[in-house]
């Protein structure tokens, strides 16, 4: 009970409610291993720390009592935000038996040094606890990180930082492999990482456990700033490459960091410029699909030898842009002085006949597009180019069989139901008549009342024509289900002619229906409803025609239109 009554006194920082208890209760301890001065602490009752600790030098040995989790009082105060308990506490354990309590490290190996740094809340309580005990310095946590990786993960570029590194043995390792420098370049901080390179410059050739120094992350990240840095304090840092033989050029290349590339041949004009498989970093640029750096490496003289080198496989750029099917990247490789386009690889094949691990791209512009750059840049291949081309037409013919029967079903079925509809609509139309039918004049019972009406006549004739017309696609759509290939082709392309013509026909009749009924009020709409029919094809085929137009336009005389039949 006494216990219980020393933790709810610690709870609400009562010193006189403590004073009048039994001195003996003051070492008792809670299940989680805590003490009052752990549990004044997480309150940040500094008043009933010092009443605890005035009662007796005995009681000071409670400053060293860790709780399950691994705490001294001291982490407790820093954890929990209480920056100036924490101060107080900190002189204290300079006393007798308890230097190795300041030093404690909780479950997850952090001292108080560590959370302090982290928790940010105060950056002085940082430096007295340096200033203390500088072997806090040199302790890593569970996952691996030193207080100087903290710091420099949290962008401290103050005293903190300074002071951390000027102790010789200070830690400055972070998980993953990573280093305090890692951490600078990480955030792109350029002024962190000038004073870690300056002070530790062995950890530049550090690297993580992607194999990555700080100086392959700079590139990675595109951090330029930070990377001019490392450049400038050691030159040679832009010859290095990771440990699977990849350069800084070709990790520049991977994302299309221009700039970054520029800085690199800017201290080092004869850095790597491939891996030793002989992939370039045009090669990946190229993979990449980063044009712009594409663009750099054919206007840059110093990699200028790039053009025609090939890969492991025999393959140069202009190989690897046919492959990709990608016609901006294709017409700036073979607008540069040097480009080969005979250039085979290790199996014998030119550039054109990788055309073939294109053929999911066939049907599309760019396939054709890159195959009229390509027979314009070598003429004397173009009987390959043609064989290719009807080799891969005959295949997509072949799969455009296997499928059109379903295709057919699912065409037919719609087209059935709209013609039927159009049917039972015009035939309706045909029966409920405007202006209905004459029963007065003699000889004329039964005709309709506006029979003599130019506009009802042919209102008559078109909605006739219409659901003739209809009728006869709901009759072929039925034919449809033959399986003959060349059959259904016919009949489906006649449907599509007689179906066009309905739709005609059936505007025609409800423009001129309307305009019997209202007269030249909607003249205009009726005639715009007699010509959408005819206007809206017009357009379609203008809109499909406009990127082969366009294809046209920029190529010039170069344009084959009789490879553009798969499109």
């Amino acid at each position: 009970m006494d216990t219980i009554q020393l933790m709810k006194a610690a709870t609400t920082g009562d010193v006189e409610a403590m004073r009048r208890m039994d001195p003996a209760v003051l070492s008792e301890r809670t299940p989680a291993g805590n003490t009052c001065l752990h549990i004044a602490s997480i309150h940040g009752h500094q008043a009933f720390c010092q009443a605890v600790l005035d009662v007796d030098s005995h009681f000071l040995h409670l400053l060293a009592a860790v709780n399950a989790d691994g705490e001294t009082p001291l982490l407790v105060a820093v954890t929990s935000g209480h920056i100036s308990l924490a101060s107080f506490f900190l002189p204290l354990y300079k006393g007798p038996g308890l230097s190795d309590a300041l030093t404690k490290q909780d479950k997850h190996e952090c001292n108080a040094l560590h959370h302090a740094i982290r928790s940010g809340h105060n950056k002085e309580l940082a430096l007295r606890l340096i200033a203390a005990a500088p072997s806090l310095s040199r302790a890593a946590n569970k996952y691996g990180e030193s207080p100087m990786f903290i710091a420099a993960m949290r962008d401290y570029q103050d005293d903190v930082l300074d002071r951390l590194l000027e102790i010789p043995d200070s830690a400055d390792g972070g998980a993953g492999g990573n280093n305090a420098l890692h951490a600078a370049v990480r955030n792109g901080n350029s002024g962190i990482a000038k004073k870690i390179i300056q002070a530790r410059p062995q950890l530049a050739r550090e690297e993580d456990v992607h194999n990555e120094t700080p100086v392959h992350l700079a590139v990675l990240r595109g951090h330029v700033d930070v990377l001019r840095v490392l450049l400038e304090h050691d030159q040679t840092l832009g010859y290095l490459v990771c440990s699977d033989g990849t350069p800084l050029l070709n990790i520049a290349a991977l994302r299309g960091y221009v700039s970054a590339a520029r800085e690199i041949l800017d201290h080092c004009p004869d850095t790597p410029y491939g891996k030793q498989n002989g992939s370039t970093c045009l090669h990946v640029a190229v993979q990449s699909d980063e044009m712009e750096f594409v663009n750099f490496v054919l206007t840059s003289q110093q990699l200028r030898k790039l053009v025609n080198m090939r890969d492991q496989n025999g393959m140069t750029a202009l190989h690897h842009s046919v492959r990709k099917c990608m016609p901006k990247m294709l017409a700036a490789l073979l607008r540069h002085p040097d480009i080969d386009v005979t250039v085979l690889t290790n199996k014998g094949s030119p550039a054109t006949w990788l055309f073939d691990d294109a053929i999911k791209s066939a049907k599309s512009l760019q396939w054709n597009e890159v195959s009229m750059m390509l027979l314009n840049a070598d003429p004397k291949r173009a009987t390959n180019i043609y064989n290719l081309h009807k080799e891969i037409k005959d295949k997509i013919t072949d799969e455009s069989r296997k499928i059109v029967k379903s295709l057919t079903e699912t065409y037919t079925r719609n087209t059935s139901i709209v013609a039927i509809l159009m049917a039972s609509i015009t035939f309706t139309a045909a029966l409920t008549l405007s202006g209905w039918y004459r029963s007065d004049a003699a000889g004329s019972q039964g005709l309709p009342i506006m029979a003599k009406k130019f506009a009802f006549q042919a209102f008559l004739i078109s909605d006739t024509l219409a659901m003739c017309s209809s009728l006869s696609v709901a009759f072929i759509c039925v034919i449809a289900r033959w399986e003959d290939f060349e059959f259904l082709l016919y009949y489906r392309s006649m449907t599509n002619k007689i179906m066009w013509f309905a739709y005609m026909a059936t505007s025609t009749a409800f423009a001129t229906g309307l305009y019997t009924v209202l007269a030249p009020r909607l003249l205009p709409l009726a005639i715009a409803i007699c010509c959408l029919p005819v206007l809206l094809p017009i357009l379609t085929m203008l809109l499909g025609r406009w990127p082969v137009l366009r294809l046209q336009f920029r190529l010039g005389r170069s344009f084959k239109s009789d490879l553009l039949d798969m499109v």
